[in-house]
C-alpha cells in the first residue's frame, strides 16, 4: 500500500483547503493526522474505506469533512474556516492489516504517507 498526499499550501484565515491522498492497495481504513511544529501528532478525521462510519476530532468538526472517491481511491479532507492554529504538517495514514476498527489511535495506522503543509496567516 502506498499513499500520496497533497493539497497544501499557504491561505488566510477564513479560507477553505482540500487535501487529497491518493491510496493503492488493500485498506480497511484512512485518517488525517497533522503535526504543528513543536507539537505532537494529533488526530484529525478518519473513516472506514467502505464509507459507513467516520470520526473526527472535536476541535475540527463542523468545519473539516473526510470522504472519499469511489472513482480513483482518492480520501480527501475538506477544510473550512481555517485558523491560525490548523498551521501544520497534514499527514494521510490507512490501516490494512484489518486488525483493528476505526480508531483515532495513530499506533494502529501502518502505513503513512508524506506530509503536506499547510499554512494559515491571520
Amino acid at each position: 500500500v502506498q499513499l500520496q498526499a497533497s493539497g497544501g499550501g499557504l491561505v488566510q484565515a477564513g479560507d477553505s483547503l482540500r487535501l487529497s491522498c491518493v491510496a493503492s492497495g488493500r485498506i480497511y481504513f484512512m485518517g488525517w493526522f497533522r503535526q504543528a511544529s513543536g507539537k505532537e501528532r494529533e488526530f484529525i478525521a478518519a473513516m472506514t474505506w467502505r464509507g459507513d462510519r467516520k470520526i473526527y476530532e472535536e476541535s475540527v468538526k463542523g468545519r473539516f469533512s473526510i470522504s472519499r472517491s469511489n472513482v480513483d481511491n482518492t480520501i480527501y479532507l475538506q477544510m473550512n474556516s481555517l485558523k491560525p492554529e490548523d498551521t501544520a504538517v497534514y499527514y494521510c495514514a490507512a490501516e490494512t492489516s484489518g486488525s483493528y476498527t476505526l480508531t483515532k489511535r495513530a499506533d494502529w495506522y501502518n502505513v503513512w504517507g508524506q506530509g503536506t503543509l499547510v499554512t494559515v496567516s491571520s
